[in-house]
């Protein structure tokens, strides 16, 4: 393990010194040592910038809606695949839809980009067919942040399918068995057995994304948004690398990332202990 360590070390702890920045005028030429401290300056300052409430409700909004649906559609998309009786078919559906989650950002951003262009895309094409009048999706403040949440479910859900087929295997199935003998209905089996069977998976996998509620996809929308959608689609992580980045407040784009931090660490100790009470998982 020792050279994890090293490395953990050297790229996750080491540069928790540069936090001090948060609470400094940084200037690059004068380094960390030379800037002089300011205290919560910084802090004060971005809680009176007119767009950071806008900003943290994106933030939420996209990262909740991502959670909700990331939860939701894995579930009924592995209830649906459980039931069909071809392995080599749910096989080849896992593949497909799992193939996805390994692609980058970098790479899809540019197929949805063709894919959802207001004159060339054949999203649009199909909406013209119906009478429908050519959608900007990605220049669209309020389709923007729904087009977000959307792609990302369905770039990540084939991981959730194969984590819920899983916990579906693991189910008795004598007690499906049983159920038939005594006349239950498919629905009565899947709210009576199944449900109940996959619940402890269902709650662990809910608790612990609590923890990254803050996180709504930098890369993602980084490589999709741009200027005319930044109202409802500029999130945290976008904000401190324009401010950061672009706009070099170091200082600044510090004490956000802090915040951040902060709040992440909270949240993640709250939905570890949530998940030991609802469902005894533990990691130490």
């Amino acid at each position: 393990m020792l050279p994890a360590c090293i490395v953990l070390v050297l790229f996750s702890y080491v540069p928790m010194f540069g936090i001090i920045m948060a609470f400094q005028d940084f200037i690059p030429t004068d380094g960390i040592f030379g800037s002089s401290f300011v205290g919560f300056d910084n802090f004060v300052h971005l809680f009176t910038l007119d767009n950071i409430q806008q900003v943290m409700y994106n933030t939420l909004y996209i990262s909740i809606m991502k959670i909700i649906l990331g939860l939701a559609v894995p579930i009924v998309f592995a209830l649906l695949l459980n039931e069909v009786r071809s392995r080599l078919f749910v096989r080849s559906v896992q593949t497909i839809v799992y193939l996805p989650y390994f692609l980058s950002w970098v790479i899809l951003a540019g197929v949805f980009i063709e894919i959802l262009s207001p004159s060339s895309g054949a999203v649009n094409h199909v909406l013209k067919l119906f009478g429908i009048d050519s959608i900007f999706f990605l220049g669209d403040k309020e389709w923007f942040p729904n087009v977000m949440i959307l792609t990302d479910t369905w770039k990540s859900f084939g991981f959730g399918t194969i984590v819920y087929l899983a916990a579906l295997t693991g189910i008795d199935p004598s007690l499906y068995e049983a159920a038939k003998v005594d006349g239950a209905s498919y629905f009565r089996q899947m709210f009576h057995i199944t449900l109940p069977g996959i619940t402890p998976i269902v709650v662990l996998m809910t608790v612990l994304s609590i923890g990254g509620i803050l996180d709504a996809g930098f890369d993602q929308i980084y490589n999709l948004y741009n200027p005319i959608v930044y109202e409802t689609g500029d999130i945290l992580d976008t904000f401190v690398y324009r401010v950061g980045i672009k706009d070099m407040m170091f200082s600044l784009s510090t004490a956000v990332s802090l915040i951040k931090s902060i709040v992440s660490f909270v949240l993640i100790v709250i939905s570890y202990r949530l998940a030991y009470r609802l469902t005894e998982y533990k990691i130490f």
